[in-house]
Order: C-alpha cells, then sequence, then structure tokens
C-alpha cells in the first residue's frame, strides 16, 4: 500500500496498515482494534497523536484478547470531555492528579482524548445544585420519563437541574436533583428529613415503601393521624429518608 506520499508503508507482522479517515483519533482506533494507544505509537515512530493527517497511512497491531475492563472500586468513572486536563479534573473533583494517575495506569496525562473513560479514585461525584427541588437516587429501571411520570415534572426540567447528565446513561446510585417538588398544601405533616409526595391512583403505603426504599412503619411514623387503608389520590404525604 503507497500512502499519499508515493511510498509504501510496510507493517510489521502482526500488525496491518490503516488509512487515517476524518475524526479519527488514536484512542478510538485502540478500542475499535482491540490494541493500546501505546503500542499504535510503538509501531510507529515520529507519529503525532495529535495532529493525524486525512490519507496519513500507519500500522496498527492485531489485537488478539479484547482488552481488560478498566476497574474503578472507590471510585467512578468521568469520559473526558473538551478542555479536561488532569489539574482541572482534580480541582472539580478534589483529589490529587498523582491519585488519578495512580488509578489509571498507561494513562497519558499529556494526551488526554475526547470521549476516554477515566477512574476517579476516591471522590464523590459532586451533588448539583437544587434550590428548588430535591435529591433523588437512582435505581434500577429508572428513566428521565418514569421520574417525569413519578414526580410530575417535565423531562426538559429534569435535565435543566442537572447540567451534563447523560439521559441515556443513568447509573445505579448516581444522585440527580428533582425540580419543583409538589406543593404541599396545608395541612399536610411536616417533613424535614425527607420529602413530599402526591398519591396517585393505585398507591398503597406497601407499594410507596417498595418504590423509595423505606419501610412501611417509617411512612407512618411521618404521617401522623393519615389513614393508609384510606389514601386519597392528590394527598400529600411525606416520604422520609432516614
Amino acid at each position: 500500500m503507497e500512502d499519499k506520499l508515493g511510498t509504501t508503508q510496510r507493517c510489521p507482522t502482526g500488525s496491518f496498515a490503516y488509512t487515517i479517515k476524518s475524526g479519527d483519533t488514536l484512542f478510538q482506533l485502540a478500542r475499535i482494534n482491540n490494541t493500546t494507544v501505546e503500542a499504535i505509537m510503538r509501531i510507529n515512530p515520529g507519529i503525532n497523536p495529535n495532529n493525524l493527517q486525512i490519507g496519513q497511512i500507519i500500522c496498527i497491531p492485531r489485537g488478539t484478547t479484547p482488552p481488560p475492563q478498566p476497574s474503578c472500586p472507590n471510585g467512578f468513572f468521568h469520559t473526558i470531555r473538551p478542555g479536561d486536563t488532569l489539574f482541572r479534573l482534580s480541582q472539580q473533583f478534589g483529589v490529587s492528579v498523582d491519585a488519578i494517575i495512580r488509578a489509571n495506569p498507561g494513562i497519558n496525562p499529556n494526551n488526554l482524548q475526547i470521549g476516554q473513560r477515566i477512574c476517579i479514585p476516591g471522590a464523590v461525584p459532586p451533588m448539583p445544585s437544587c434550590p428548588n427541588g430535591f435529591f433523588y437516587t437512582i435505581k434500577a429501571g429508572d428513566t428521565l420519563f418514569r421520574l417525569s411520570q413519578q414526580f410530575n415534572v417535565g423531562v426538559d426540567e429534569i435535565i435543566r437541574a442537572n447540567p451534563g447528565i447523560d439521559p441515556n446513561r443513568l447509573q445505579i446510585g448516581q444522585t440527580i436533583c428533582i425540580p419543583r417538588p409538589v406543593t404541599p398544601t396545608p395541612p399536610v405533616p411536616p417533613c424535614p428529613n425527607g420529602f413530599y409526595y402526591a398519591v396517585r391512583a393505585g398507591d398503597t403505603f406497601f407499594g410507596i415503601s417498595q418504590q423509595f426504599g423505606v419501610s412501611v412503619d417509617a411512612i407512618i411514623r411521618a404521617n401522623p393521624g393519615i389513614d393508609p387503608n384510606r389514601l386519597q389520590i392528590g394527598q400529600i404525604i411525606c416520604i422520609p429518608t432516614f
């Protein structure tokens, strides 16, 4: 095969020639071909990973086994976005640059790739601000549409209240802001350690307890004077969070 200068690109055994296309990055090519950025760079001495040229021919090692899935047992994954640097991420998540590097063996801190997933160790994702709503922890099966129906708020409003949220990749345990909670109309029980919920058709205390992961007894204690056998559609009750 000849490159755009008319010279022949000969690739070592166990690799093949590839012509760079618009949008290609070494990180993407490594993932597609079950290899690593470092392996591609080793068999392409002098390649500039930040200045790939359309039509440029490079050698790509043939992957034999899928790359191991990264682990992040004491942190969470972050997908690199334009402008991200390890220093900025360390400031954003309150963890040192060295700790991020140790949690991501083989990472090149000077060549982060947009779309690359890295582990942020020993940190907790920052809580979004939620001045006119309440926090909610994502459970298995949750979608923004289901949450919008559950809490009577638009999907667009939930997205606006959670900048940067990916509605197609909600994570179990992720905390998001539900804006504009149900406005209680007196008389309602006090709810200092929980949030208000409007009873819907078919609701029972047992069903509500399963939905929010809180015991029936805790709901009863948080709503003195409410008859659990005579719930009314639209009735406001307190869901305790302790």
